[in-house]
């Protein structure tokens, strides 16, 4: 097995086109192809009046906000987020995370790999 150190930018930003989508873009940083076992890690970019689907699945998130502004619906929950917050969303939650703000939203989104 071998380790990965790799720029952002190197890794191709795959259009998200599950329904629901909105101006949304995801590079895979890590994952199974790179040989990690137990989680994948992603970074998202939404742009502006952008969100992701409204969707659930039996698997959790955990995401960082890096920039930008966001409204997260989980469930009937709602949050207002930015830079440095730090977001669970659990299993079998609908959920979606919408930019509120006037540029890119990019976060963090950790999800463990399905076997």
């Amino acid at each position: 097995m071998k380790g990965k150190a790799v720029h952002f930018t190197e890794i191709e930003l795959e259009k998200v086109t599950a329904p629901g989508a909105k101006n949304t873009a995801v590079r895979w940083l890590i994952s199974d192809k790179d040989g990690a076992p137990t989680f994948a890690m992603r970074l998202f970019e939404v742009g502006v009046n952008g969100n992701t689907p409204l969707h659930n699945h039996p698997w959790e998130h955990e995401i960082f906000i890096l920039e930008g502004e966001a409204k997260v619906k989980m469930g009937n929950e709602e949050f207002h987020v930015k830079p440095g917050y730090a977001i669970y969303i659990p299993p079998n939650i609908k959920h979606t995370i919408v930019n509120t703000g006037e540029g890119t939203l990019k976060f963090l989104c950790m999800i463990p790999i399905k076997k």
